[in-house]
Protein backbone atom coordinates (compact mmCIF):
# COMPACT_ATOMS: atom_id res chain seq x y z
CA UNK A 1 0.00 0.00 0.00
CA UNK A 2 1.68 3.15 -0.98
CA UNK A 3 0.59 6.31 0.43
CA UNK A 4 0.27 10.14 -1.44
CA UNK A 5 -1.22 13.59 -0.71
CA UNK A 6 -3.30 15.59 -2.66
CA UNK A 7 -2.30 19.00 -1.26
CA UNK A 8 -5.39 21.39 -0.81
CA UNK A 9 -5.45 24.18 -2.92
CA UNK A 10 -8.29 26.37 -1.82
CA UNK A 11 -7.75 28.29 0.89
CA UNK A 12 -10.40 31.31 2.80
CA UNK A 13 -7.34 33.79 3.93
CA UNK A 14 -7.57 37.31 2.79
CA UNK A 15 -3.58 37.46 2.09
CA UNK A 16 -3.27 34.73 -0.78
CA UNK A 17 0.25 34.44 -0.59
CA UNK A 18 -0.13 33.15 2.97
CA UNK A 19 -2.21 30.40 1.14
CA UNK A 20 0.25 29.59 -1.53
CA UNK A 21 3.10 29.61 1.67
CA UNK A 22 0.55 26.99 3.50
CA UNK A 23 1.15 24.57 -0.06
CA UNK A 24 4.83 24.41 0.24
CA UNK A 25 4.89 23.81 3.94
CA UNK A 26 2.62 20.41 3.51
CA UNK A 27 4.95 19.87 0.39
CA UNK A 28 7.60 20.31 2.88
CA UNK A 29 6.05 18.40 5.57
CA UNK A 30 5.15 15.16 3.02
CA UNK A 31 8.71 15.05 1.97
CA UNK A 32 10.07 14.60 5.71
CA UNK A 33 7.19 12.59 6.09
CA UNK A 34 8.21 9.87 3.42
CA UNK A 35 5.20 10.23 1.36
CA UNK A 36 4.98 7.84 -1.51
CA UNK A 37 3.75 10.69 -4.28
CA UNK A 38 2.63 14.17 -4.26
CA UNK A 39 -0.39 15.98 -6.07
CA UNK A 40 -2.15 19.00 -6.39
CA UNK A 41 -5.79 19.54 -8.04
CA UNK A 42 -7.52 21.17 -10.42
CA UNK A 43 -10.06 24.09 -10.22
CA UNK A 44 -11.20 27.32 -12.62
CA UNK A 45 -13.05 30.51 -12.34
CA UNK A 46 -13.39 29.56 -8.60
CA UNK A 47 -14.85 32.50 -5.85
CA UNK A 48 -12.11 31.71 -3.21
CA UNK A 49 -8.59 31.72 -3.58
CA UNK A 50 -7.41 28.26 -5.59
CA UNK A 51 -4.07 27.94 -6.98
CA UNK A 52 -3.18 26.95 -9.83
CA UNK A 53 -1.77 23.46 -10.34
CA UNK A 54 1.18 24.11 -12.60
CA UNK A 55 3.06 26.92 -11.22
CA UNK A 56 2.30 25.54 -7.86
CA UNK A 57 3.30 22.03 -8.56
CA UNK A 58 6.71 23.15 -10.26
CA UNK A 59 7.37 25.63 -6.70
CA UNK A 60 6.19 22.31 -4.46
CA UNK A 61 8.88 20.34 -6.30
CA UNK A 62 11.84 22.30 -5.29
CA UNK A 63 10.32 21.31 -1.76
CA UNK A 64 9.90 17.58 -2.55
CA UNK A 65 12.50 14.34 -3.23
CA UNK A 66 12.45 11.59 -5.67
CA UNK A 67 9.27 9.40 -5.50
CA UNK A 68 6.88 10.03 -8.26
CA UNK A 69 4.86 13.78 -8.27
CA UNK A 70 1.90 14.98 -10.31
CA UNK A 71 -1.26 16.80 -10.84
CA UNK A 72 -5.14 16.45 -11.44
CA UNK A 73 -6.35 18.19 -15.37
CA UNK A 74 -9.63 18.32 -15.96
CA UNK A 75 -8.23 18.11 -19.74
CA UNK A 76 -11.75 19.54 -21.49
CA UNK A 77 -10.68 22.60 -20.22
CA UNK A 78 -7.11 22.82 -21.28
CA UNK A 79 -5.71 23.18 -24.67
CA UNK A 80 -4.06 19.66 -25.27
CA UNK A 81 -0.72 21.16 -26.86
CA UNK A 82 -0.30 23.57 -24.15
CA UNK A 83 -1.17 21.04 -21.07
CA UNK A 84 1.62 18.51 -22.99
CA UNK A 85 4.04 21.33 -22.71
CA UNK A 86 3.66 22.34 -19.24
CA UNK A 87 3.78 18.42 -18.33
CA UNK A 88 6.81 18.03 -20.34
CA UNK A 89 8.44 20.81 -18.29
CA UNK A 90 7.19 19.88 -15.07
CA UNK A 91 8.75 16.24 -15.98
CA UNK A 92 12.21 17.55 -16.78
CA UNK A 93 12.50 19.62 -13.12
CA UNK A 94 11.20 17.12 -11.03
CA UNK A 95 13.12 13.75 -10.42
CA UNK A 96 10.61 11.39 -10.10
CA UNK A 97 7.92 9.94 -12.65
CA UNK A 98 4.69 12.07 -13.73
CA UNK A 99 2.03 10.87 -12.87
CA UNK A 100 -0.99 12.93 -14.40
CA UNK A 101 -4.36 12.65 -13.06
CA UNK A 102 -6.96 13.49 -15.01
CA UNK A 103 -10.84 13.64 -15.15
CA UNK A 104 -14.09 14.96 -17.47
CA UNK A 105 -15.08 17.82 -14.69
CA UNK A 106 -18.67 17.13 -13.24
CA UNK A 107 -19.30 20.98 -13.09
CA UNK A 108 -20.92 22.65 -15.38
CA UNK A 109 -20.58 26.11 -14.83
CA UNK A 110 -16.98 25.83 -14.51
CA UNK A 111 -16.83 24.35 -17.92
CA UNK A 112 -19.00 27.28 -19.44
CA UNK A 113 -16.38 29.86 -17.68
CA UNK A 114 -13.83 27.89 -19.58
CA UNK A 115 -16.12 28.27 -22.97
CA UNK A 116 -16.50 24.27 -23.28
CA UNK A 117 -20.00 22.82 -24.18
CA UNK A 118 -20.92 20.28 -21.16
CA UNK A 119 -21.83 17.54 -24.08
CA UNK A 120 -18.39 17.91 -25.73
CA UNK A 121 -16.67 16.49 -22.48
CA UNK A 122 -16.59 13.00 -23.05
CA UNK A 123 -15.07 13.14 -26.34
CA UNK A 124 -12.86 15.99 -25.72
CA UNK A 125 -11.68 14.28 -22.46
CA UNK A 126 -10.68 11.05 -24.74
CA UNK A 127 -9.08 13.17 -28.00
CA UNK A 128 -6.90 15.48 -25.44
CA UNK A 129 -5.95 12.26 -24.01
CA UNK A 130 -4.29 10.77 -27.32
CA UNK A 131 -2.82 14.05 -28.71
CA UNK A 132 -0.67 14.87 -25.55
CA UNK A 133 -0.06 10.75 -25.72
CA UNK A 134 1.43 11.56 -29.57
CA UNK A 135 2.76 14.43 -28.35
CA UNK A 136 5.43 13.01 -25.72
CA UNK A 137 5.70 10.11 -28.01
CA UNK A 138 7.53 13.00 -29.95
CA UNK A 139 5.26 12.72 -32.99
CA UNK A 140 3.48 15.36 -34.96
CA UNK A 141 -0.15 16.27 -34.39
CA UNK A 142 -2.81 17.47 -36.36
CA UNK A 143 -6.64 18.00 -35.27
CA UNK A 144 -9.61 19.89 -36.25
CA UNK A 145 -12.33 18.56 -34.21
CA UNK A 146 -12.44 20.18 -30.69
CA UNK A 147 -8.85 22.36 -31.03
CA UNK A 148 -7.57 23.65 -34.76
CA UNK A 149 -4.15 22.25 -34.19
CA UNK A 150 -1.69 21.95 -37.12
CA UNK A 151 1.32 20.68 -37.31
CA UNK A 152 2.36 20.72 -33.48
CA UNK A 153 5.47 18.94 -32.23
CA UNK A 154 6.53 19.55 -28.31
CA UNK A 155 9.89 19.77 -26.66
CA UNK A 156 11.24 18.98 -23.89
CA UNK A 157 9.09 15.81 -23.93
CA UNK A 158 9.32 13.42 -20.26
CA UNK A 159 12.15 11.71 -19.70
CA UNK A 160 10.37 8.62 -18.78
CA UNK A 161 6.45 7.77 -20.01
CA UNK A 162 4.13 9.67 -18.13
CA UNK A 163 1.41 7.46 -15.99
CA UNK A 164 -1.88 8.63 -16.13
CA UNK A 165 -4.87 7.59 -13.65
CA UNK A 166 -8.35 8.61 -14.46
CA UNK A 167 -10.91 9.61 -11.65
CA UNK A 168 -14.12 7.99 -12.61
CA UNK A 169 -17.35 7.13 -10.83
CA UNK A 170 -19.95 5.81 -13.57
CA UNK A 171 -19.85 2.52 -15.32
CA UNK A 172 -19.16 4.05 -18.83
CA UNK A 173 -16.51 5.95 -17.41
CA UNK A 174 -15.04 3.56 -15.59
CA UNK A 175 -14.78 1.56 -18.89
CA UNK A 176 -13.18 3.84 -20.71
CA UNK A 177 -10.35 4.20 -17.68
CA UNK A 178 -9.66 0.63 -18.20
CA UNK A 179 -9.43 1.38 -22.29
CA UNK A 180 -7.23 4.41 -21.76
CA UNK A 181 -5.43 4.80 -19.13
CA UNK A 182 -3.10 3.25 -16.35
CA UNK A 183 -4.52 3.42 -12.88
CA UNK A 184 -8.18 4.31 -11.96
CA UNK A 185 -8.22 6.58 -8.66
CA UNK A 186 -11.86 6.42 -6.87
CA UNK A 187 -13.62 9.21 -5.44
CA UNK A 188 -13.25 10.51 -2.41
CA UNK A 189 -16.63 10.94 -1.23
CA UNK A 190 -17.07 6.81 -1.38
CA UNK A 191 -17.71 4.59 1.46
CA UNK A 192 -15.39 1.30 1.77
CA UNK A 193 -17.82 -0.99 0.37
CA UNK A 194 -18.80 1.68 -2.80
CA UNK A 195 -15.34 1.86 -3.48
CA UNK A 196 -14.38 -1.83 -3.03
CA UNK A 197 -17.41 -2.50 -5.84
CA UNK A 198 -16.03 -0.04 -8.33
CA UNK A 199 -12.51 -0.93 -8.02
CA UNK A 200 -14.27 -4.81 -8.80
CA UNK A 201 -15.93 -2.96 -12.12
CA UNK A 202 -12.62 -1.14 -13.24
CA UNK A 203 -10.60 -4.68 -12.86
CA UNK A 204 -12.59 -6.60 -14.71
CA UNK A 205 -12.98 -3.65 -17.50
CA UNK A 206 -9.37 -4.50 -17.33
CA UNK A 207 -9.32 -7.93 -17.45
CA UNK A 208 -11.75 -7.27 -21.02
CA UNK A 209 -9.45 -4.73 -22.38
CA UNK A 210 -6.46 -6.74 -21.95
CA UNK A 211 -5.10 -3.95 -19.51
CA UNK A 212 -3.08 -4.35 -16.98
CA UNK A 213 -3.25 -1.54 -13.98
CA UNK A 214 -0.70 0.35 -12.60
CA UNK A 215 -2.87 1.81 -9.79
CA UNK A 216 -5.94 1.16 -7.88
CA UNK A 217 -5.97 3.95 -6.32
CA UNK A 218 -8.69 6.15 -3.67
CA UNK A 219 -8.83 9.76 -2.43
CA UNK A 220 -9.66 9.66 1.38
CA UNK A 221 -9.90 12.92 3.49
CA UNK A 222 -8.15 12.21 6.72
CA UNK A 223 -7.53 13.84 9.94
CA UNK A 224 -5.34 11.62 12.31
CA UNK A 225 -5.08 12.74 15.98
CA UNK A 226 -2.88 12.78 19.13
CA UNK A 227 -5.53 10.08 20.42
CA UNK A 228 -8.65 8.91 19.33
CA UNK A 229 -11.02 11.07 21.24
CA UNK A 230 -8.96 13.97 19.67
CA UNK A 231 -9.61 12.85 16.16
CA UNK A 232 -12.99 11.84 16.92
CA UNK A 233 -13.52 15.68 17.95
CA UNK A 234 -12.05 17.34 15.13
CA UNK A 235 -14.45 15.16 12.67
CA UNK A 236 -17.55 15.66 14.85
CA UNK A 237 -16.51 19.15 13.98
CA UNK A 238 -16.70 18.98 10.43
CA UNK A 239 -19.66 16.79 10.05
CA UNK A 240 -21.71 19.04 11.58
CA UNK A 241 -21.12 21.66 9.21
CA UNK A 242 -22.16 19.22 6.43
CA UNK A 243 -18.06 18.75 5.21
CA UNK A 244 -18.59 18.04 1.89
CA UNK A 245 -21.61 16.19 1.91
CA UNK A 246 -19.43 13.30 2.49
CA UNK A 247 -21.17 10.39 4.25
CA UNK A 248 -18.95 9.60 7.41
CA UNK A 249 -17.74 6.24 6.27
CA UNK A 250 -16.37 8.51 3.69
CA UNK A 251 -13.23 9.69 6.30
CA UNK A 252 -10.50 8.85 8.10
CA UNK A 253 -10.29 9.98 10.83
CA UNK A 254 -8.64 8.00 14.03
CA UNK A 255 -5.07 7.67 15.98
CA UNK A 256 -2.28 6.39 14.30
CA UNK A 257 -2.95 2.84 14.66
CA UNK A 258 -6.86 3.49 13.79
CA UNK A 259 -5.52 5.13 10.42
CA UNK A 260 -3.02 1.77 9.98
CA UNK A 261 -5.88 -0.55 10.37
CA UNK A 262 -8.76 1.73 8.38
CA UNK A 263 -6.24 1.73 5.07
CA UNK A 264 -5.24 -1.80 5.54
CA UNK A 265 -8.95 -2.24 5.16
CA UNK A 266 -8.72 -0.45 1.23
CA UNK A 267 -5.62 -2.91 0.71
CA UNK A 268 -7.41 -6.14 1.67
CA UNK A 269 -9.60 -5.17 -0.49
CA UNK A 270 -7.25 -4.87 -3.56
CA UNK A 271 -6.45 -1.35 -3.43
CA UNK A 272 -2.48 -0.17 -4.35
CA UNK A 273 -2.86 3.48 -3.13
CA UNK A 274 -4.48 5.90 -0.73
CA UNK A 275 -4.12 9.51 -2.09
CA UNK A 276 -5.09 11.45 0.91
CA UNK A 277 -6.15 15.40 1.42
CA UNK A 278 -6.01 17.43 5.02
CA UNK A 279 -10.11 17.36 6.37
CA UNK A 280 -8.67 20.45 8.58
CA UNK A 281 -8.28 23.55 7.32
CA UNK A 282 -6.13 24.70 10.32
CA UNK A 283 -2.22 24.54 9.66
CA UNK A 284 -0.63 23.15 12.40
CA UNK A 285 -3.30 20.29 12.22
CA UNK A 286 -2.62 19.69 8.39
CA UNK A 287 0.95 19.51 9.19
CA UNK A 288 0.71 16.99 12.55
CA UNK A 289 -1.36 14.96 10.27
CA UNK A 290 1.38 14.58 7.59
CA UNK A 291 4.11 13.83 10.17
CA UNK A 292 1.87 11.36 11.77
CA UNK A 293 1.51 9.58 8.26
CA UNK A 294 5.39 8.52 8.92
CA UNK A 295 3.79 6.71 11.48
CA UNK A 296 1.17 4.89 9.91
CA UNK A 297 3.33 3.93 6.81
CA UNK A 298 5.42 2.44 9.39
CA UNK A 299 2.95 0.55 11.08
CA UNK A 300 1.35 -0.66 7.50
CA UNK A 301 4.61 -1.98 6.56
Amino acid sequence: MRIGISVCSSYQMTDPREGAQYMVERARAARHANLDMLFVGDHHATPSHYFQNTPMLGRMLAEWNANPAGALYLLPLWNPVLLAEQIGTLASIMKGRFILQCALGGSHKQSLAMGVNPKDRAPMFEDALAIMKDLWAGKTVDHDRFWPIANAKISPVPSEPVEVWVGAVAPAAINRTARVADGWLGQPALGLLEARNQANQYRQACAEHGTNPSAVAVRRDIFIGESSQEARRVKDQYMAKGYRGFAEDAFMAGSVAEIAEQMMRFAESGFTDIIVRNMSSDQGQALSTIERLAEVKVQIR
